[in-house]
Parts: structure tokens; C-alpha cells; sequence
């Protein structure tokens, strides 16, 4: 018997019914193995990245019982002998359209809106395989300087890398900020990879790394890796205008995930880090 055998029988003992079918293997993924079983889409790694998948989970659930955006329904996540998995409903995507990107842009306003007493979440999870810690912090810029871009920067500096400036930007964050803003729940993975639109044309998140934080923080997000369309940022300002200076700390909160891009897959990006780190030092 296989791992994808016993996954099968996993699910067959959730829902009542062994899924159809043989399973079939889906790229595009850069950290997992992906496979379409039945109606159900299955996440593979090693044994020991099974907590990535049960904090997945519970983020995928969080963000299911705000009602706000469509994100696929977990159904079950743990390991067999040889793979850790998470099984999630498959989802059948169509092509995105400026309507689409229009009601995603609402949607995510009202997600948004969803806020809590203080900064983090419940339990840290995962922005990627990078542990991303969430305790609870009182002050923004605060939680932004220890459990973000700080973290973000010693895990570097253990990896190899250092960048230059980079204390100088953290002891001044504050200056970013003519006002605290209020936590609000967060995808906190929002790229163009992590979105799309079902066939029926609504719009669909996933692969969340969710706590609650700045709303600018997903904003930003959606401007690395391509961007999203024009269409989105305009429905989601007239749902709830962005604050002034909301442009200058686009580069600021896409700093951390620069940063961590740099600890995952070298390359270019710890070039790209210094330069965001010296023009943030510019502005200030």
C-alpha cells in the first residue's frame, strides 16, 4: 500500500465515500507535492512539515468563518510512514477577468474588517516553510520590528546574510507611521500565485499565512510578483480608502517577504533586500 493509498482510505473514513479514480500529479508548486484525487486536491511533504499543514488548515478555516472571500473547505491533514499531507476540496478555476479582481478587491476590504484586540494569532505558523512567529503584541510597530522584519533578518544573518542599514531601519519604523492601525485578519500570503477564480467566476484565496495585522500589509503583497489588476485596488479604495503614506510602506512590508525569498532561495533576492533596505533609508 502506497502513502496516497492510505490517504485515500484517511478521507473514504472522513466523508463515508473512497474518492474515484487514480491519483493524478499537479505542478506548479515550489515546496510540495500537489495531486487531484476525486473531487479532493492533496498536499504531500516530509513527516516533519506536518504542522505546516495543520496551521494551514486552521487558517483556511479561520478565514472560511468570516464569510468574506471563498477559500477551499480543509478537510483533513496529518501523516502516514512516509509523507505529511492536507487535503482540501478541489476547486475547479476559470480565468480571472477585471470582474473578478473587482469582487475579490471587495471581498478583501471586508475580510479586513475583521479585527481583534491586539496583533498575531493564536499559535505561529508558516510563510512558506519559514516559521513566522505570532505572539501577542499590543503596539504595531512592535510586532512589525520583533515578529516580522526582525526575525525575518536574524534568521538571514544565521543563513549568511547580512544587509546594510538594516538596524538603523528597524530602530526608526516608527516614523513610517502617523497612526497606529487596528489588527485586522490578514491572507498574510497574498500574491497573484495565491489567488484565482473559480468557473463560475468568483474569486478564490488560498495557501494563507493568516494573523492579524496591517491591512496595508496584504495591499502591498498584491504588488510583488507581477501585481494584481487596476481593477482590484480601485473596488477595495471604495470600499476603504488607504491612509496617507500607505505608498511608503509598500516596499517596507514587502521587505520581510524579500527577506525571507532570500533565506528560502538566494539568488538575486538579497540584492533586491539591500536595495528596499536603502531606499526605505532614503525616505526616512
Amino acid at each position: 500500500m502506497t502513502d496516497l493509498d492510505t490517504i485515500r482510505g484517511i478521507i473514504a473514513g472522513e466523508t463515508g465515500q473512497e474518492p474515484i479514480g487514480d491519483p493524478q500529479a499537479i505542478g506548479g508548486g515550489c515546496i510540495n507535492e500537489t495531486y487531484r484525487l476525486g473531487d479532493y486536491f492533496i498536499k504531500t511533504n516530509t513527516p516533519d512539515r506536518v504542522n505546516i499543514f495543520e496551521v494551514e488548515k486552521l487558517g483556511l478555516a479561520t478565514l472560511a468563518e468570516t464569510s468574506t472571500v471563498r477559500v477551499p473547505t480543509p478537510l483533513c491533514c496529518g501523516d502516514t510512514q512516509k509523507r505529511s499531507f492536507l487535503v482540501l476540496e478541489l476547486l475547479p478555476l476559470g480565468n480571472s477577468n477585471d470582474f473578478t479582481y473587482d469582487r475579490l478587491g471587495r471581498q478583501l476590504a471586508s475580510l479586513h474588517r475583521v479585527t481583534a484586540a491586539d496583533f498575531g494569532w493564536t499559535q505561529d505558523n508558516y510563510i512558506g516553510t519559514t516559521r513566522q512567529p505570532n505572539s501577542h503584541v499590543e503596539s504595531w510597530v512592535d510586532f512589525l520590528r520583533e515578529h516580522r522584519i526582525g526575525h525575518m533578518l536574524r534568521l538571514c544573518e544565521a543563513a549568511g546574510f547580512s544587509f546594510r542599514g538594516a538596524i538603523t531601519l528597524l530602530d526608526n519604523l516608527d516614523r513610517f507611521f502617523e497612526s497606529s492601525p487596528f489588527p485586522s485578519l490578514l491572507h498574510g500570503d497574498l500574491w497573484a500565485g495565491n489567488a484565482g477564480v473559480l468557473n463560475t467566476g468568483e474569486p478564490v484565496i488560498f495557501d494563507p499565512a493568516i494573523y492579524f495585522g496591517d491591512r496595508e500589509v496584504d495591499l502591498a503583497m498584491t504588488r510583488l510578483f507581477g501585481g494584481f489588476d487596476a481593477s482590484f485596488y480601485r473596488s477595495y479604495e471604495e470600499v476603504w480608502p488607504l491612509p496617507p503614506g500607505h505608498e511608503f510602506r509598500t516596499d517596507l512590508y514587502n521587505l520581510y517577504h524579500v527577506l525571507n525569498h532570500t533565506i528560502l532561495f538566494g539568488g538575486s533576492y538579497g540584492n533586491q533586500a539591500q536595495s528596499m533596505i536603502d531606499a526605505l533609508l532614503r525616505h526616512l
